[in-house]
């Protein structure tokens, strides 16, 4: 027997979603409540369920459901989905806070505006006196009204004028048209494009986003008539190319479901974004909180995977185990049959007919709304009565075939139309006047737009010897006036590689452009050259404004760490030549050098000289091609927790720019104490040292002598690279090299750690004849290992995992920190543990914090030599001020892991985030039952026999980690809360210790997607 699954609603989206949740293979029963006359049949039928929320919680865990799915806004809105987790009913949807996406018009765009996500410039209002004011006096056209709360998807109005937008506001806020929904009025500006509906799944941290839709609002044909809840729509919608598609993924679905995070309210369930495809790109309409309607009445005829499954992940946090697939060869339409009068009264009870002469295929389906059944018949109950649906091979097909079921299911008065998807068929017909430049892919607006917006960022770079203005047919320098008398100029040119692949990936563009600069002035600082200008070259596909802005911001920075200017540059928009969202880079950099002072001085350079080794910022811009092999080998994305960087992901990680030389080590190197400089860029110590050496000195090195950052280890390690691989491939510690005369090396060391580098000695000049390497390592495969941050593990079931979250198997004992509010017991327990010889513990507790001053626990800290702290959150107005300063006592204890011990404080979202995989709690049930407070009390209302206690991950959701370790407690006739309470305390001070171990020893671990795996040698 399959799974029982619960849909709360009763239309045409409620009815699409029980057909296809029932599909699956993991489904048994598929209840809807209340349903309509569509919902029977097969596996489905409809319920009744009590309608306070926890009634309904009791009601499923009655009736054994195992998954909630809820259809309509309201419920959500009201909290349902709290209700439902809190008794441990699996619900699909979104918590009452999260839901404020579509509930509050006005908390929607404060959001949207607080992370930057494009959207139309508005106001809010609660009287309508100011909001006719702001409607007469904005500079853009404020002629959209919202109703801010919930009003069944009619709650907008676009007013033709200014006139009608005040007399729309004076309705909703004077009249009361929408009641409390209207209590708040949202002014917005009016954009201007096309519309359409991009919804995807989400686990509250990763993102699945559906083939892009388009709904038809207006109930008469070519968009008259008033608003309605939706009178069609069809999928796919061609307007929405892959570019900006990846762009509403990117920049506003992604980004919103990380803004929730970021604000401690994750986002599980369908987020509807409405989209308005503007001239200046995607914009958000509003959000909605659940599947659209009709939307989903096309989006999942064409999905060809289990929605049940990806559902279920959904909500167990994995969505990247059950990914949905949508047939992309396919095209669907969903005509909206409406009662006569709808949107405003209409008749309820005529007779519906022809439904079974039409639906005669799987590709024709009517999906029933506002239907019932009467005396044996189907008759309609709402406004919206049917969704008549086709799904064929191309647009115009399924159009066709749908407009056939309109005519032959009928019922007295019905209103349709038959244009829904006509846009996108004339779009596709190609009946658009005259090829323009724009239409072939190349938009001079846009690189105009470019132009504006960098023009600041290249002024910003000014120096002696030129203005740095934008906008010529090219750049003048003046090398007397930057204070040279006989100068020899010196170039280089370079480009910054496969590193942009990991940005595109990654979403994050404003750092390559100082890569970009190190690259090119790094070099011709080894001529002993000053930076003076620099140029840039960008080349794309599709020019996004954004991101080329954002490429340029990271140039103009590189070249004021550089000291030089950014002169001019080319964009280069070429359709066709790169993949969507590609772009690529280049750039060329001029310096000077007073005549008889160029670098390096090879003839003074001896065998018996000393190489000073300067540090890199970590993989600089070379080897990333085997890099991103190495990171997809390991199952991983540059979205996951790094294992090499703490507190980063992969992406964050890698993404850290080269570091710029030119401004620290130009003295240095002018000083006369250095005869030569080496950039170690692409072909890594072994070959670039070398090119600044005569042909008979070479170089032996000592690994042992420098730093070398984890993330050398870790691609070494787990990417199975050898030692000579990654000396020409890798700088492995050292972004640049000096060659210095032995005795001086103190001098230039001094010099340069003064300048902000660190530096070495890593080794000296030697002889070298030909036919021998030049460059010789010693103890690199050692140093190497001893960074490796890497440890080999399984799952549950002993198979590899490949999306696992890699963490450090050292031997050292794990640093801990305790957090505790009150007595401390379950503190005391973890001290025994630890501080017992015979236990051999690898937890080391180094500190315990109190929020709360004077508890016993401080005391038993104390006792046992514990450093203690108190933080009391009572001198903070903000969660996250509080926890920050957590945070910080923390990190200078060098806590590794941290242990919630009765600790009374809601951690805030960044607290969570910042400590993922390290953070730990103890919840007196046997999760996942009984989440949040009063777990004994509901464990003894539900009637379990068997209660106990839970070592969890912490997560942003309450109690909703990957579990370390349990421990069963019987529930005994008779029992109180008090004295099961006491029971399962006994319980937890033998389970939080082991699972302590667990953690400290790494033997359990989280992956990047928050499930728990585990090591070889557990």
């Amino acid at each position: 027997m399959g799974d029982q699954v619960l849909v709360l609603g009763s239309g045409g989206r409620e009815h699409v979603l029980a057909w296809k949740i029932a599909q699956s293979q993991h489904v048994g029963q598929v209840l809807v409540a209340p349903g309509n006359a569509g919902t029977t049949g097969g596996k489905i039928s409809n319920t009744d369920v009590p309608k306070a929320f926890p009634d309904l919680a009791q009601w499923c865990l009655d009736n054994k459901i195992d998954m909630v799915v809820v259809g309509p806004e309201a419920p959500l809105a009201d909290g349902v989905a709290d209700t439902l987790a809190a008794k441990g009913v699996p619900c699909f949807g979104p918590s009452a806070k999260a839901a404020q996406i579509e509930a509050s018009k006005a908390f929607s765009k404060a959001f949207m505006d607080r992370h930057h996500i494009p959207t139309a410039r508005w106001r809010q209002f609660t009287d309508a006196e100011s909001a006719c004011d702001f409607i007469n006096s904005a500079d853009f056209p404020a002629l959209v009204v919202k109703a801010s709360g919930l009003a069944a998807g009619k709650g907008v109005i676009v007013a033709g004028s200014k006139a009608d937008a005040c007399a729309a506001v004076k309705d909703i806020l004077e009249d009361h048209q929408f009641g409390a929904a209207g209590d708040v009025v949202v002014v917005e500006e009016l954009l201007v494009g096309q519309e359409c509906s991009c919804l995807a799944f989400s686990d509250g941290k990763t993102i699945a986003c559906m083939l892009p839709a388009q709904d038809h609002k207006r109930l008469l044909e070519n968009d008259e008539g008033p608003n309605t809840g939706g009178m069609g729509a069809y999928c796919p919608t061609p307007q929405v190319d892959e570019a900006t598609l990846k762009k509403i993924q990117t920049d506003i679905l992604q980004k919103t479901i990380d803004g929730m995070n970021k604000d401690g309210t994750p986002y599980i369930g369908v987020l509807y974004a409405g989209i308005m495809l503007t001239k200046d790109g995607p914009k958000v309409l509003e959000f909605n909180c659940r599947f659209g309607d009709p939307e989903a009445q096309v989006l999942l005829p064409l999905l060809k995977s289990d929605l049940y499954a990806t559902i279920m992940e959904c909500v167990n946090g994995d969505l990247q185990s059950a990914m949905p697939q949508f047939h992309t060869d396919r095209a669907a339409v969903a005509i909206v049959m409406a009662s006569g009068g709808y949107p405003g009264s209409y008749k309820k009870g005529m007779e519906i007919t022809g439904i079974d002469k039409w639906e005669n295929n799987e590709d024709k389906i009517v999906f029933h709304a506002g239907t019932a059944t009467k005396d044996g018949k189907v008759v309609t109950s709402g406004g919206r009565v049917l969704g008549v649906t086709a799904i064929a091979s191309s647009l115009s097909s399924a159009l066709a075939e749908a407009k056939k079921g309109a005519e032959v299911v009928t019922f007295p008065g019905a209103v349709f139309r038959r244009d829904i998807g006509k846009r996108a068929i004339d779009y596709l017909e190609n009946k658009r006047p005259g090829l323009s430049y724009a239409q072939c892919g190349v938009d001079i607006d846009a690189g105009n737009q470019l132009v504006q917006a960098i023009k600041p960022l290249a002024a910003s770079t000014a120096r002696q010897g030129c203005t740095a203005e934008l906008g010529g047919f090219g750049g003048m320098f003046d090398v007397r006036a930057a204070g040279y008398t006989d100068p020899i100029l010196v170039s280089g040119t370079d480009g910054v590689g496969t590193k942009l692949k990991i940005a595109q990936a990654y979403g994050k563009h404003d750092t390559v452009g100082e890569d970009l600069v190190a690259m090119c002035v790094n070099d011709i600082l080894a001529h002993g050259a000053e930076p003076l200008y620099f140029l840039d070259y960008f080349a794309c596909g599709k020019l996004d404004v954004g991101v080329a802005r954002d490429v340029v911001k990271g140039v103009a920075q590189g070249c004021k760490l550089a000291g030089c200017a950014l002169l001019g540059g080319e964009t280069a928009e070429m359709p066709g030549m790169y993949a969507p969202g590609d772009y690529d880079l280049a750039g060329f950099a001029v310096g000077a050098a007073e005549r008889g002072t160029q670098m390096p001085r090879v003839d003074a350079i001896k065998p018996s000289d000393v190489v000073v080794g300067v540090a890199s910022s970590g993989v600089h811009s070379n080897g990333f091609s085997l890099v991103r092999r190495v990171v997809d080998a390991a199952g991983l994305t540059f979205q996951s927790s790094s294992p090499f960087s703490s507190k980063q992901s992969i992406g964050e990680a890698l993404l850290m720019p080269t570091k710029i030389y030119a401004k620290t080590l130009l003295p240095v190197i002018r000083s006369g104490n250095v005869r030569a400089f080496a950039h170690i860029t692409g072909g890594g110590l072994v070959e670039n040292i070398p090119r600044v050496l005569p042909d008979s000195v070479g170089v032996k090195l000592d690994a042992n002598r420098w730093t070398i950052p984890p993330v050398f280890g870790w691609v070494a390690g787990q990417g199975g690279v050898a030692e000579a691989e990654m000396a020409k491939t890798f700088n492995c510690g050292v972004g640049a090299v000096l060659i210095v005369e032995r005795r001086k090396e103190e001098a230039v060391l001094e010099e340069v750690r003064k300048a902000g580098e660190t530096a070495w000695v890593i080794g000296s000049c030697v002889e070298s004849s030909q036919g021998q390497a030049r460059v010789t390592i010693d103890n690199l495969t050692a140093a190497l290992r001893a960074v490796q941050p890497t440890l080999k593990r399984t799952t549950q079931d002993g198979t590899a995992n490949k999306k696992m979250k890699l963490v450090n198997g050292q031997a050292h004992r794990t640093k801990v920190g305790v957090l505790i509010s009150g007595t401390g017991t379950n503190l005391q327990a973890l001290i025994d543990h630890s501080t017992d010889p015979k236990n051999s513990s690898a937890a080391e507790i180094v500190l315990v914090i109190s929020n709360i001053p004077g508890v016993k626990g401080l005391e038993r800290a104390e006792k046992a030599g514990i450093p203690t702290k108190v933080i009391s959150h009572k001198g903070y107005k903000k969660r996250e001020e509080f926890d920050r300063k957590v945070h910080e006592a923390l990190m200078e204890a060098g806590v590794e892991m941290i242990c919630l011990a009765g600790f009374m404080r809601i951690l805030s979202g960044w607290f969570v985030q910042q400590w993922t995989g390290s953070l730990l709690n103890i919840h007196p049930s046997l999760l996942p039952s009984f989440k949040g407070m009063n777990a004994h009390k509901l464990a003894l209302e539900a009637g379990v026999r068997v209660s106990g206690c839970t070592v969890h991950f912490v997560v942003e959701e309450v109690d909703a980690g990957a579990i370390v370790a349990q421990e069963a407690v019987p529930v005994k006739t008779g029992d109180t809360v008090e004295s099961l309470q006491e029971r399962v305390k006994i319980a937890e001070h033998k389970c939080y210790p082991r699972a302590m171990e667990l953690v400290a020893r790494r033997l359990v671990a989280i992956d990047s997607q928050g499930k728990l795996v585990r090591s070889d040698r557990e």
